[in-house]
């Protein structure tokens, strides 16, 4: 979700109350539709070496699935017990199989024996054949998984990390997969489970632990059944420690515990106390962190981090707690790495500029000195630079510009003139009502406080950009509010 911070118009000269309330519904409207797609996701786990060795894995029917079966139990070799399995696991890559496998009476429970034998390899071969049956897209197959459900939690307590790394990989892929598989997860103790593994030593489990709990925040129920008894433990307190910049951060743990914190925080459950717990200073640190990565090499894995932590910062600045304990972000640092990471995006990641300029919009709009630091640092150059990427980015860019300008006149003086005059002229030839809209916004604010602002704009062609738009039905209304803004301010047309 993304969640936008609003401004607060000062009420000073022609029309600024109606233009305080025009923007605060629309911003109302932009909050209750900023949803993104989650990342729901399955991942499989395979060993690249064993996968060459066996060769083409083919599709199973019932004879032959329950033939490898009563070899894995009766074989007289152990050696020969393992074949059978890694064979039954290599014919369940295959979706026919795995229908095959879970209509055939029995094969679960033979399945669910090998996991709970005291035979190590036994034990892995099972483990790997449901790890491929929880990749299945089918909701079926998932739920056939169930009698295994338990043992998988109690393994995560074991000592292998290479077999807690397998389960929590499979407990991810099935949690998603299926509503009765969380039914049955929560009352067994999956929080607590997974709250446990994050102690590990192991980088490899503690990414697989960040996959397991996202997939789990992802859930319909998660805000009522399962981020309550998250926060109710110290689990988010160690996923911060895990966030932290420093040489023992782990990019890919960082990746999957950043998303993790952002379903906890997309919940609105309680965001005031992971401010409290230092959310907010961790996140920033983390973000100058990555815009010092982003100068010393040109991977382009960063931003994989970039966009969660991007996304957790922009929806904590909108809760009315941030106001109570300012000082957490550091103003010029946090903004100069900002648009550090604007830069790389506009060079890599087009796709990601929204992202960094809701977050430039949040910090903006309710705190005058991020709108001083985006002047002393003579950042407002670059900014207009990304105007032309897309539609989405103007708009986002003339809204940090509007928070800017609603702080008063000392801050419209240093905005003015500039290339902002024909930056805005060249926004007003778009077709984008919603651009249009934003430009006009832009420019009545600074009618209002820069009076010098309206006798520019109409002797730059500005009249005829404004008649262009009056016959829109959307537009029309705002463009005779600044035609009377422009008329108080400046000369008659």
């Amino acid at each position: 979700m993304w969640k936008r911070q609003q401004g607060r118009f000062r009420p000073v000269g022609c029309g600024v109350e109606e233009l305080r309330r025009c923007r605060r519904e629309r911003e109302a409207a932009l909050r209750k539709a900023r949803r993104e797609q989650q990342l729901v996701s399955k991942r499989l786990l395979r060993d690249d070496a064993l996968e060459k060795a066996g060769g083409v894995a083919t599709i199973l029917g019932e004879a032959e699935i329950q033939q490898f079966l009563r070899l894995a139990q009766r074989g007289t070799e152990e050696k020969e017990k393992e074949k059978a399995l890694v064979s039954l696991r290599q014919g369940l890559q295959h979706p026919e199989t795995q229908q095959t496998f879970i209509r055939l009476e029995g094969s679960m429970r033979t399945l669910v024996g090998f996991l709970t034998s005291n035979k190590a390899l036994l034990q892995l071969e099972a483990a790997r054949c449901l790890h491929e049956l929880s990749h299945s897209e089918q909701p079926a197959v998932a739920e056939a998984c169930l009698p295994a459900t338990s043992y998988l939690l109690t393994y995560l307590s074991g000592h292998s990390s290479d077999f807690i790394e397998l389960c929590l990989y499979t407990l991810g892929n099935l949690i998603v997969g299926s509503e009765a598989v969380r039914r049955q997860l929560l009352p067994q103790g999956i929080v607590p489970a997974l709250a446990a593994c994050i102690q590990s030593p192991h980088v490899a489990v503690l990414e697989a632990l960040g996959y397991a709990l996202s997939q789990l925040l992802q859930a319909k129920e998660a805000p009522e059944k399962i981020i309550p008894s998250i926060l109710g433990s110290a689990l988010h307190q160690h996923m911060l420690r895990l966030l932290q910049p420093g040489p023992k951060l782990s990019p890919g743990v960082a990746v999957e515990f950043a998303w993790c914190l952002h379903y906890i925080i997309c919940s609105q459950v309680n965001n005031p106390l992971l401010i409290a717990h230092g959310a907010l200073s961790t996140l920033g640190l983390l973000l100058v962190d990555l815009a010092g990565a982003v100068q010393r090499t040109e991977d382009t894995g960063l931003e994989l981090l970039a966009c969660p932590v991007l996304r957790c910062l922009s929806n904590l600045l909108t809760e009315a707690e941030v106001e109570a304990m300012g000082g957490q972000l550091e103003d010029e640092r946090l903004v100069a790495a900002l648009f550090i990471l604007l830069h790389f995006f506009f060079q890599k990641q087009p796709s990601l500029l929204p992202e960094g300029l809701w977050l430039l919009n949040n910090l903006t709009a309710n705190s005058p000195s991020f709108c001083t630091s985006l002047l002393s640092l003579h950042l407002i150059e670059p900014l207009l630079q990304l105007l032309p990427v897309s539609n989405v980015v103007s708009v986002l860019v003339l809204t940090v510009l509007c928070n800017i300008a609603e702080k008063g006149p000392a801050y419209c003086q240093r905005l003015w003139p500039g290339p902002l005059l024909h930056s805005l002229l060249d926004m007003l030839a778009f077709s984008d009502t919603e651009v249009v809209g934003q430009s006009l916004e832009l420019l009545q604010l600074l009618f209002l406080y820069q009076a010098e602002a309206a006798q520019a704009f109409l002797q730059q062609s500005g009249l005829q950009a404004l008649e262009r738009h009056e016959k829109e039905a959307q537009l029309k209304d705002r463009v005779h509010a600044l035609w009377k803004t422009a008329l108080h301010r400046g000369p008659d047309f």
